[in-house]
């Protein structure tokens, strides 16, 4: 996995150190160079780490983990999720450049999952972010 841009690795703590909470010194502010300055983040990389969170988190609500359990399925959640989803790829699409289209794909297949997950689909044109892409259709066979 990639390391995070917007941050180093967190410092170990001292020698002999114990305790399993939150630190309560917060190094990011005592090491400048712990954390990026947000001003620093190009605001492209911004927008896509808040749609890879939003993708992550809705599927993670639709079930689609491997392994999880019916009880954390949650479609209320999910529809929240894949309408702020369909939102910010909508309003940012021009600055996707060559990652538009497999972001496009991929909100596509968290709409229909949700409406495969759905015990009363919703009709096309009706489902979650529908209103910003339009209605989707499962691709004919």
């Amino acid at each position: 996995m990639a390391e995070n841009s917007y941050s180093s690795p967190a410092p170990l703590p001292p020698e002999g150190a114990t305790g399993g909470g939150a630190d309560t010194g917060d190094a990011a502010h005592t090491d400048p160079d712990n954390v990026r300055d947000l001003g620093d983040i190009p605001a492209i990389e911004v927008i896509t780490r808040s749609i890879v969170m939003l993708m992550s988190a809705a599927a993670e609500k639709l079930g689609l983990a491997e392994g999880t359990p019916a009880d954390r399925i949650d479609l209320p959640e999910a529809r929240t999720l894949i309408t702020a989803l369909a939102g910010i790829v909508d309003a940012s699409k021009a600055d996707l450049g060559i990652h538009a289209a497999p972001i496009r794909d991929g909100l596509k297949g968290l709409q229909l999952a949700f409406r495969e997950a759905s015990a009363y689909p919703d009709e096309p044109g009706e489902g979650p972010g529908e209103k910003y892409t339009g209605p989707v259709r499962a691709p004919r066979r």
